[in-house]
């Protein structure tokens, strides 16, 4: 839910906030984030160790940081988000404050107070960045939706917690759902 606001903040206004208040800048217009449940950091942590994992034994050059890290999508100073998961794979792209540019690979996990903010207004960021694939993992429907940019397009598969996802910035990366115990 956007916070109640009266003009439109900036990039600067972000690295003002508190260090307790997590919040998204997007479009100029703050939107607060909740502390996450046990069971999404639980995902969140799964899902980091098995991809950093696997950029570490491929010797890799991504990297995969988790939330919170910023993520300055555009190059205008009115969108940084705090995607839950974010793997970027241009050197270029990562600063001391975070990731300037489109990710290679975001995934968010649903939370229950706000789940539009990850099906509709980040799904549609991510397009207009381009990240080329995009994961909403959603706990309470336990379902993943996955999405990879093509044509200037997402080209969205479903699957569920029992099923073995291949990812599609990696040949050989498959994340087993079941395996994470969820």
């Amino acid at each position: 839910m956007a916070l109640a606001q009266q003009r439109l903040y900036t990039e600067e206004d972000y690295y003002r906030l508190p260090e307790n208040m997590r919040a998204e800048l997007i479009d100029g217009q703050f939107y607060s984030q909740a502390a996450p449940s046990r069971t999404h950091q639980r995902i969140l942590s799964d899902l980091h160790i098995t991809i950093g994992q696997y950029i570490r034994s491929k010797g890799g050059s991504c990297e995969v940081y988790p939330a919170p890290f910023a993520v300055k999508l555009f190059e205008d100073d009115k969108t940084i988000v705090e995607p839950d998961i974010s793997v970027i794979c241009d050197p270029n792209k990562l600063t001391d404050k975070g990731c300037t540019g489109a990710p290679d690979w975001i995934i968010e996990i649903v939370s229950p107070g706000n789940p539009a903010h990850d099906y509709v207004r980040k799904l549609n960021l991510y397009l207009d960045a381009g990240v080329r694939e995009y994961w909403i993992v959603d706990p309470m429907q336990g379902n993943i939706y996955v999405y990879h940019l093509v044509e200037e397009q997402f080209k969205m598969t479903s699957y569920t917690f029992q099923d073995e996802i291949k990812t599609g910035i990696y040949d050989d990366l498959c994340i087993d759902f079941k395996e994470l115990g969820l």
